[in-house]
């Protein structure tokens, strides 16, 4: 397996509970959120005004892994030429852990736009949101990727649109998908699992102690299965089963 290199710390046991004020100023806790403020402090400013906000986000994608410790593999060398990504989606981590690998846009929930610092340099850098309570947002969503594969640039879809522990996958959009098998996009199926219970983020759990739990495990593990390249060709409702399967091989 391939693993992005990664700064770490000696393998270990990693701590499943937190102990509320020993973990928030334990050393490797705050050594790790001084790195990740820092490496966002940096680039964030930088991406408003980049001719190319997609390499500054997977810039920060890869300080940003390397800060938390958190280290990729590979279980097959990625394909490359293709187009769209479509991966499951685990954890908010998971737009960095495929940005790191290359340049690419995304589609982020409305929440995002809202966030503290992020936010803000986020929508300023032209990323997409998206409203997934919202019929006609959705369906807005659809046309502005569909203007944006026609440039022809790399994009990385999250279908689901919400996170899960792994065990399955959440029902998905078909919008985009359907829109990508019409305009002919090869699509490259990414599975994510975790061998750590700290990485997934779902549900209504709090983000700063899912950080912490983070900042003090010694690593974090995150495998990516890429799948085959499948063609958008034939039936489209057959290919659209054929790229659930690969990203959930339990779902038959």
């Amino acid at each position: 397996m391939e693993s992005l290199p990664a700064t770490g710390w000696a393998s270990g046991a990693v701590p499943t509970e937190l102990d509320g004020l020993n973990a928030a100023w334990h050393p490797r806790t705050l050594w790790a959120w001084a790195e990740a403020l820092g490496a966002t402090a940096y680039i964030l400013p930088r991406l408003g005004r980049a001719a190319d906000p997609a390499s500054v986000l997977s810039r920060w994608s890869q300080n940003l892994l390397r800060a938390l410790h958190v280290e990729v593999e590979f279980a097959a060398p990625l394909t490359g030429g293709v187009q769209l990504w479509v991966a499951n989606h685990l954890s908010w981590l998971d737009p960095m852990v495929l940005m790191a690998q290359r340049p690419m846009g995304t589609l982020a929930k409305s929440e995002v736009a809202d966030y503290p610092l992020l936010g803000r340099h986020a929508r300023r850098a032209g990323l997409q949101f998206v409203d997934r309570e919202d019929p006609a947002h959705r369906a807005a969503a659809v046309l502005e990727l569909i203007r944006h594969w026609r440039t022809g640039a790399p994009f990385l879809l999250f279908p689901e649109g919400t996170t899960t522990s792994g065990s399955g996958l959440a029902p998905i959009y078909e919008g985009g998908l359907r829109a990508a098998f019409r305009l002919g996009l090869s699509v490259l199926p990414l599975r994510l699992e975790s061998p750590d219970a700290h990485y997934p983020w779902i549900g209504e759990a709090s983000l700063p102690p899912h950080i912490q739990a983070l900042c003090r495990a010694r690593r974090t593990r995150v495998v990516v299965h890429p799948g085959p390249v499948i063609s958008s060709s034939g039936d489209e409702d057959a290919w659209l089963r054929a790229l659930r399967t690969h990203l959930d091989p339990h779902s038959n």
